[in-house]
Parts: C-alpha cells; structure tokens; sequence
C-alpha cells in the first residue's frame, strides 16, 4: 500500500473535512485512518491514506491540496509515511 500522511491546520470554518475529503475522493485516494480536533478556534487534522487506486502522481496531489488549502483557508501537507517514518525517528 502507498500510505502518505495528510495534515490540515488552520481556522476552523465550516467544510473543511467535506472539501478534503470530496477531493481525496475524486482522486480515488482512500483516507485509512482521520483524527481531527478543533482548539480554541484553531483546526487540526490528520490523515493517513492509500493512494494505489489514484492516477495522480504524489506530486500532482501535493500541488493539488497546498491549492485547494489555499483556497479553503488552510495548510494542507502531504508526505509519503516513508519519510514521515524517518523524520520521526531520529
């Protein structure tokens, strides 16, 4: 399975979860796990997802959610969990 991990943080609005996921969606990208919390007015979520069923490239997504964080309102990360893995192991 190609998991990458998918991070969302900024002001809460109304439809945030609803246009990441639709998106994810459209792609065929299969969200496996979602944990989302919401602080003191502040959104953070964060995904793990299966991407073997996309036609889009990694590259293709990132370009694609940083646009769509960008007119939503919020910054939207993508990483493959292979480097997440690293990164959090040192």
């Amino acid at each position: 399975m190609k998991k990458s991990i998918i991070t969302v943080v900024g002001h809460d609005a109304v439809g945030i979860i609803a246009k990441v996921c639709v998106y994810l969606a459209e792609q065929q990208i299969n969200i496996t796990s979602i944990s989302q919390t919401i602080v003191d007015g502040y959104f953070n979520m964060m995904m793990i997802a299966d991407m073997n069923a996309s036609t889009r490239s990694f590259d293709q997504v990132n370009e694609e959610l940083r646009a769509l964080g960008d007119e939503i309102g919020v910054i939207i990360r993508i990483q493959r969990e292979e480097i997440f893995d690293s990164m959090h192991r040192i």
